[in-house]
């Protein structure tokens, strides 16, 4: 069963939301509505809270976790994203904080305590490293992430357009009867 309840813990789904029956989303999670959750992915809010905005997409075969309170970490890391956010096809996300409109490339790495602002675009294969900030407006690259140029207005604009699209598609499989919801 791709939705599981963990503790005392139940996934919370907003308005029609997709989850491929193949996900497993699992414990203190909350989805927005018209958001996404393609097959083989992992979201797992055991040891701490998971929010996801509205139109967001997690992709084929992402991981998206946690990290516990703790003597190493006092307050622990909770994973939050945004509104209208991408998360390409394995993607892992740990402890992070994604802002508004922003795509995180395929294959990408996030790491603890991370901030990536709104309107960012995390190029593919990209490690951002545990604590760094990703200012609003820019495109990062590489590992370790850095910042390589701002972006254009045609890609601020292929925020809103990806967002769209993934919504399109999660109706499209919603109608087919493809989701564990």
């Amino acid at each position: 069963m791709a939705i599981r309840s963990y503790q005392q813990f139940t996934p919370q789904l907003g308005e029609r939301v997709f989850v491929d029956a193949s996900a497993v989303v699992l414990g203190d999670v909350e989805i927005g509505d018209d958001s996404s959750v393609w097959p083989l992915a992992v979201i797992r809010g055991d040891m701490h809270s998971i929010r996801i905005g509205e139109r967001s997409s997690v992709q084929d075969g992402s991981v998206l976790h946690i990290t516990h309170a703790g003597p190493f970490n006092p307050g622990g890391y909770p994973l939050n994203i945004g509104d209208d956010v991408t998360v390409g096809h394995k993607v892992i996300l740990h402890g992070c904080s994604i802002g508004n409109r922003v795509l995180v490339g395929m294959g990408s790495i996030v790491m603890d305590g991370v901030v990536i602002e709104d309107e960012v675009v995390l190029g593919a294969g990209s490690l951002v490293p545990p604590g760094k900030r990703l200012q609003s407006g820019y495109l990062y690259v590489g590992s370790p992430a850095r910042q390589a140029r701002a972006l254009t207005e045609e890609e601020r604009s292929y925020f809103r357009y990806s967002a769209d699209n993934y919504v399109r598609l999660k109706d499209q499989h919603l109608m087919e009867g493809f989701s564990s919801n």
